[in-house]
Formats: C-alpha cells, sequence, structure tokens
C-alpha cells in the first residue's frame, strides 16, 4: 500500500482476479451496463489487466485527467513468475528504458502501453512513465485513506474507496439528485460482494478531518427505525428517510452546516424521530413519524382548515408548505406541501390530494413497502436503524445508473425490485450498506427450479461437486475446466476462487480435518500431484506432492476409526503408496504390488470391527487388512469390470465383465448371479439397496424402470432425509432422471442437464438441491419443492 497515490480518485482492491471476472460475468445487474460506452470505454482502456494473471491483492488506481477520452491508471502487485507475460502475443512489444533515474519497462499490445518497475518484490504498473515515477516518488499514501482501505475484509474479492475530492463521476445515488456525493461526504469505502442476482455493499465513508460535510450533520444523534417504508404505497418510486434521537441536536448541526441560514421557527419538529420523502412520479409527500403525535397535533391547531375526509381520516390546509425546504434542505427540495393528514403517529404533508388518499388508502389495505416479501428480504440485510435510508424502485434505479454513467441505456431493471442504501451514523463516520438485487419469485409446490446458471470461463471438463463449508454446513461446488482451472462457486452462485492446476483431477475430490479442529480441505489427485487446499485455494504445505511416475487411478482416503487419522493411497499401475495426512509415507504398510495394473482406485471396507483394503485387477480382486496383508483370500477369480465393490447384505459385491453380480463373504466362498446385464453396465449399490444400469433398463431394489435407449451416465444414490434418491443422466437427449427407492420417476422430471448430478440440502433451506452441467461452460443449481 505504500505506493498508492493520493491523487487518485478511485482505487479497487482485487483478490483472485480471475474469479472475480467470472463473477462479474455471473452478475444479472452488471452484464445490463455492458452496452453503456463509459463501461465499453473503461473496459477498452483496462485490456491490458486481462494479462495480469495472480491470487495476489492487487491494486488499482484511476486517476481523473483533462481529456475526456483518456484514462489514467496505476496497478500494484505482489512480483511472482508468470504474473504479466505478453511473450506469445500477436503485436507485441518490450523495451526498457531510463527515465528520472529509474529503469522502465514498456510493455506494448496493440494500441495499449504499460510502464513498470519491480521494487522490493511488489510490481508497479502505470498507463504513463509521469504516473509511475510519481508512484514511485510521491508521498505515502494518507494515513486515513489507508485505514479505510485497511478496514476491509481479508476474503472480500473486492473493495473499492472513491476519493470525493478528487471524483467527478459518481455524482449522486439517490431520486433528489441536488442530494449528491460531493456534498454528502470526502471518502467513500466498501467491500463489494458480487452474487448472480444481487450486488452488495458494506463499508464506510468519512469526511476529511478539515471540512465538514452533509453527513456530519447526523454527528450526536442516535439512528432510530426506520418506519417510512409502513406507510409508503408499493407502487411508489421510493422513499428517503432520516432519522435522530434528538433534532435540536440534528437541526443545530444542518445549521451550522449551512452557515446559519435561518431556519422557521416552529414546534412541530420538537418531538420528531424521522422525516422522509415519498416520490411517486411529480408527486411528493413529507412525511414526519411522532414519538408522541398528541404533542405534534397540538403544534398544528393553528391549521385546522379542513378539506375533506377520506376513509374517516381528515385532510387539513398547511399554511408553511416551505417549512420543509428550509429546514431540511438539501434532503429534502419541495416546498409546496400545503395540504396534511395524520395516520397514526405519521404527520403526512402533500400538495396533491389524490396522492394523499393513496397513502391513506395503501396503509388501510397494508399495501405499503413494508408488506412487500423483495422489501422485506432487503431489510434482512440492513440495519434496523439507519441515519439515512434510500429505497429505490427499478425505473428510479434506471434514471440514477444514467445519471452517473452520464447516458440514456434502456437498461432492462424490472426485476430489480430490492434496491437500497443505508446510512448509520457512529463516531466520526457512518457505516454504509447499499443492495441492488432481484426479488425472490415465489417458490410453486412440488416443482423443480432452476435456480442459479453460473457460467466459468472455459468448458467443464467433468460434472460438478458439492463439497462443504465447514464454517456455515452449507455446501459449495467444486468443478474443474479444460484448461485445468479449479473453482469453488457458492451455493447461491458466486465464485469463492479459481485456482490453476498441473493436470486434471482424478475422480472425485475428497476432504479431510487434517489439523482435527474442525476446519476442511480439499484432497485430491492429477497425474502428477497430490493436492491439498484450504478453503481459500491454498496449497497446505507440504502439498502439492509432485511424482515422477503417472498416477493412474484417483486419490483414495482411509479414515479407518473416524478419529481424523487420515491415509492418502496413491495408485500408480501396479504399485500403492500409503501416505499420512502430512505426505509421509506410512511405515508399516507393506503390500509390494499386484500382478495386473489396478483398475479402479482403493477402497475400504469396514465390516463388524475389522478393516478390509480392497484393490481390483482386471483378473484378480486383493482383500487386505490395515498393513497390507493379505485378509480373505477369494476362493474363484473372475474377470472383473471395473466398476467399484460394494459393501452388500455384509458382502462384498462388485460385477463381472459380462455383468454378472460377483459377491464375496468374509471367509472368501464366491457367488455369481446373472443380473441381465450387459458388459456395458453400471453397478452402484447401497448396503440393502442395489442399483444397476445396463443398455436403458435402470434397476433399483426388484424394480426394473424403461428409458428410452440413449447415452447414460452412471447411476448415483443419495440417502437424504431418511429416503433413497436413485439419478441418471441421459448426455444425447440432455435429460436428468430423478427416481425413489420404487423405480418410480419423480413428479417434473426429467429436467434439463448434460452430466451426472451431484445432490444434497445445499443451504439453510429445508429444500433439496442438485447441480449438474449446462451448456459446456455451465453450472446449474436446481431446487427439489
Amino acid at each position: 500500500m505504500d505506493y498508492l497515490n493520493n491523487d487518485a480518485a478511485v482505487i479497487i482492491k482485487m483478490k483472485n482476479i480471475g474469479s472475480l471476472k467470472s463473477n462479474i460475468t455471473n452478475n444479472a445487474f452488471l452484464q445490463t451496463l455492458e452496452s453503456a460506452d463509459s463501461y465499453k470505454n473503461l473496459s477498452k482502456k483496462l485490456a491490458l489487466l486481462q494479462y495480469i494473471k495472480t491470487e495476489d491483492d492487487l491494486y488499482l488506481s484511476v486517476f481523473n485527467t483533462n481529456d475526456s477520452d483518456s484514462l489514467d491508471f496505476s496497478i500494484i502487485t505482489k512480483i511472482k513468475p508468470e504474473l504479466f507475460l505478453i511473450d506469445s502475443l500477436p503485436n507485441h512489444s518490450i523495451e526498457t528504458l531510463k527515465y528520472n533515474k529509474h529503469t522502465i519497462t514498456k510493455s506494448t499490445v496493440g494500441n495499449h502501453e504499460l510502464f513498470s518497475v519491480t521494487k522490493d518484490s511488489v510490481f508497479i504498473g502505470a498507463s504513463n512513465k509521469a504516473l509511475l515515477v510519481a508512484t514511485l516518488e510521491d508521498d505515502k499514501i494518507h494515513p486515513t485513506i489507508k485505514a479505510l482501505i485497511n478496514s476491509s475484509n481479508a476474503d472480500n474479492q473486492l473493495s473499492v474507496f472513491i476519493n470525493k475530492k478528487k471524483d467527478i463521476h459518481f455524482n449522486s445515488f439517490f431520486i433528489n439528485e441536488t442530494l449528491n456525493t460531493s456534498t454528502l461526504t470526502d471518502f467513500l469505502f466498501f467491500d463489494v460482494d458480487i452474487d448472480q442476482n444481487a450486488l452488495k455493499l458494506n463499508g464506510v465513508v468519512k469526511t476529511a478531518d478539515s471540512t465538514k460535510k452533509l453527513m456530519d450533520v447526523f454527528k450526536n444523534t442516535k439512528p432510530q427505525e426506520n418506519k417510512l417504508a409502513t406507510i409508503t404505497p408499493s407502487n411508489s418510486d421510493g422513499f428517503l428517510s432520516l432519522t435522530f434521537n434528538d433534532y435540536t441536536v440534528f437541526n443545530k448541526n444542518l445549521i451550522t452546516l449551512k452557515k446559519g441560514d435561518s431556519t422557521l421557527t416552529t414546534t412541530l419538529l420538537d418531538n420528531v424521530i424521522e422525516t422522509g420523502v415519498i416520490y411517486e412520479g411529480n408527486n411528493r409527500a413529507i412525511i414526519l413519524n411522532s414519538l408522541d403525535v398528541y404533542i405534534t397535533k397540538d403544534a398544528l391547531l393553528n391549521d385546522q382548515d379542513m378539506i375533506e375526509t377520506y376513509r374517516d381520516i381528515d385532510i387539513f390546509n398547511f399554511s408553511q408548505p416551505e417549512l420543509f425546504l428550509k429546514t431540511f434542505s438539501p434532503f429534502i427540495n419541495f416546498n409546496e406541501a400545503n395540504k396534511y393528514c395524520i395516520v397514526d403517529n405519521f404527520i403526512v404533508f402533500s400538495n396533491n390530494t389524490e396522492f394523499l388518499h393513496t397513502i391513506i388508502a395503501s396503509y388501510k389495505n397494508q399495501t405499503t413497502f413494508s408488506t412487500q416479501s423483495s422489501y422485506k428480504s432487503l431489510k434482512d440485510q440492513f440495519s434496523d436503524e439507519a441515519s439515512l435510508l434510500s429505497i429505490v424502485n427499478p425505473d428510479k434505479l434506471k434514471t440514477i445508473i444514467n445519471r452517473n454513467l452520464n447516458d440514456s441505456l434502456n437498461l432492462k431493471l424490472d426485476t430489480f425490485n430490492a434496491t437500497g442504501l443505508q446510512f448509520i451514523y457512529d463516531t466520526n463516520f457512518a457505516h454504509v450498506n447499499a443492495v441492488i438485487q432481484k426479488g425472490k419469485t415465489r417458490v410453486i409446490d412440488n416443482s423443480v427450479t432452476e435456480i442459479t446458471a453460473v457460467k466459468i470461463d472455459a468448458d467443464l471438463l467433468k460434472s460438478p461437486q458439492l463439497v462443504t463449508n465447514h464454517i456455515t454446513n452449507e455446501k459449495e461446488i467444486a468443478v474443474q475446466d479444460i484448461k485445468n482451472n479449479l473453482y469453488l462457486i457458492s451455493s447461491s452462485g458466486k465464485i469463492l476462487w479459481k485456482k490453476q492446476l498441473q493436470g486434471a483431477i482424478l475422480g472425485r475430490i475428497e476432504q479431510i480435518d487434517m489439523y482435527k479442529n474442525g476446519r476442511l480441505q480439499l484432497a485430491f489427485a492429477t497425474t502428477n500431484r497430490v493436492y491439498v487446499l484450504d478453503r481459500n485455494g491454498k496449497d497446505v504445505k507440504p502439498f502439492p506432492l509432485k511424482f515422477n511416475d503417472a498416477i493412474t487411478q484417483p486419490l483414495s482416503v482411509f479414515d479407518y476409526d473416524g478419529n481424523r487419522k487420515y491415509r492418502l493411497m496413491v495408485t500408480q499401475g501396479k504399485n500403492v503408496i500409503m501416505l499420512d495426512d502430512h505426505g509421509k509415507t506410512v511405515k508399516g504398510f507393506n503390500f509390494e504390488k499386484t500382478a495386473d495394473n489396478i483398475i479402479h482406485q482403493p477402497q475400504h471396507i469396514r465390516i463388524g470391527r475389522k478393516d478390509y483394503l480392497l484393490f481390483k485387477t482386471a483378473k484378480k480382486l486383493y482383500i487386505l487388512d490395515r498393513v497390507g496383508k493379505t485378509r480373505v483370500t477369494p476362493k474363484v477369480d473372475y474377470s472383473y469390470s471395473d466398476e467399484a465393490v460394494y459393501l452388500y447384505k455384509g458382502n462384498f459385491a462388485t460385477t463381472t465383465t459380462n455383468g454378472q453380480l460377483v459377491t464375496i463373504d468374509t471367509k472368501g466362498n464366491t457367488a455369481a448371479k446373472d443380473l441381465g446385464l450387459t458388459d456395458q453396465h453400471y453397478l452402484e449399490t447401497t448396503s440393502k439397496t442395489l442399483v444397476a444400469l445396463s443398455e436403458n433398463r435402470l434397476t433399483i431394489k426388484s424394480n426394473t424402470y424403461e428409458l428410452d435407449y440413449g447415452s447414460y451416465s452412471k447411476p448415483n444414490i443419495f440417502y437424504l432425509n431418511d429416503k433413497i434418491y436413485v439419478s441418471v443422466t441421459d448426455k444425447q437427449t440432455q435429460k436428468v432422471f430423478l427416481f425413489d427407492s420404487n423405480a418410480k420417476l419423480l413428479p417434473n422430471f426429467p429436467v434439463y442437464g448434460t452430466s451426472q448430478i451431484d445432490m444434497a440440502n445445499i443451504d439453510k433451506g429445508r429444500n433439496l438441491e442438485f447441480v449438474t452441467k449446462g451448456d459446456n461452460n455451465t453450472i446449474l443449481i436446481y431446487q427439489i419443492n
């Protein structure tokens, strides 16, 4: 951070750029902005950054220039191998320059240039030489700015700092555009959480020590519960709510800020703890929320000229319509509120009688913002008490975005009906929360709903797999693409990280608790490496382990006694290597090797108090004890398929190449049974339930379901909520089937999918979900309702 520049208008802190880029691509709101000229120009001017490859923190600083078509920027990150490689790109050049005692590398690709140096193991780049030198030689970043940026969540992928002393672009986030960011505060800093259907900001705003800004009017006041949503009609454009526990303090602060501008003398506001505006087209209504409405009524004794009564609510003339502009400007810029009514604890002022009718009717009919599911979901993510709260509908969100982009885009934002911004004043700063979110659609009972589709940067290499988040006990999705990038994706579809691996993962990923502290790691093998990763995608030492000879089967993980004393089994052709969970060879395991290549990953089965290790070749099944000695010798050898060995009805069970079911007891007695399977078959069992698929015939227990002829995946058995589910996917017709234990197809199946599924209750809801592959680069998450 020592190389950040005080003159930057915006400083963006990024972590794991690859997954961040994918999350931006998947975010429905940001996708709508791609057509904006400013979005296109920014992407074009930052084009060289696509060649930066790092999982470390990276700082991007953006500077205002006098030329509207120009953009100056700098980047700072730790130096690492392959950070910025352009040698293989067409139309590139790399030069070494001497400039102001600095040796600078000038990298050019097409029309784009980046000037860079490496200093103290830090890569520092800039869009021009002068900016690079200034970044190296200018004063260190101001302590206030540094402290704000350091307040970011270490796990967050994206954080943004905006210096309103330098920035000229982010003008106003409110319906009332006179309430602009330059008058509101000096510094804004927030972490950005990018989900598929939501953009969430959480951070702080702060004024510089030498200045007074609008946010400071809440100093020495305490935020109160925002109640305006309970009286704002649900079809309104939105509302603005201000709260304080002491109006006198708030008013004094506002007068000081406005340098002594006089306000009208009134007792009307003495017991008010919340005020605000409801917006509907050109209509405005000023709302006062009174702590004691009877005292507030007394302040209106001179304004008892009744106009009419509507639904038992009296509407009166008001003699001081300019009161609110003079008192609350610039929060309120409406000076025509010449009528009012009292609805419970709310005093409502407007110049439009019909608008007052609408507010009264909505309140009595309970069709206000507070009753909407979209507002409730928003409120769940906000503090109940805020100094300043702004809620807008999709149409006003579109207006605000176009205003800040200086554009007139026809944005498709109708589904983003849960959008809000709040500031909660604290000691000399304010917390800020903002959400732009799609409202949830009502779920139909017994339906199967696609809840998320996640695109990654390249085609999927294999089916997505569910793994456990040990912090939340929810599930996350692990998947690898054809470029050997491994992704971890949250249950809501957010890409948590992306990591480049040396090769394709063999089989499924296992999870281990290496340090016996409840924190789970991912363990798996590729052709020449065994990896163990923590939940942030970082290698756990001493892994990855490198192997000269090829690993030929997936990594097997054994925990014999359930005490987290793991054994990792690595297969190399005929040979097996047993490692402990710290990568050391286990002494005392003395198995030499099999006579032929092992055709399925080693397995562990426990029967009673005895452990059995199983190594399977095409001609022999080895059944060993923990130290590698033969425990069971099958009395008959078979020509075995590459299906797994299962514990089924107390015996070992597998199949032969011609589809016979072979069972072996613990004394070595064998039996073969004809299940009517062909040589092209799959087998899966639990201890009591056998599932087999041969051609188009799916057998579950003794029941058979005739599928259409197709190209089917291996069936999966899931035991969830005390029920057995069996899935199979026709990759030819791209259909996912889900059956119960009696081979009965579940309602609303099949659904679209192109790979095997993995199924669980992935979130805190009660419904089951499953993941599958959709298009070549897409993961689908379905919910069974």
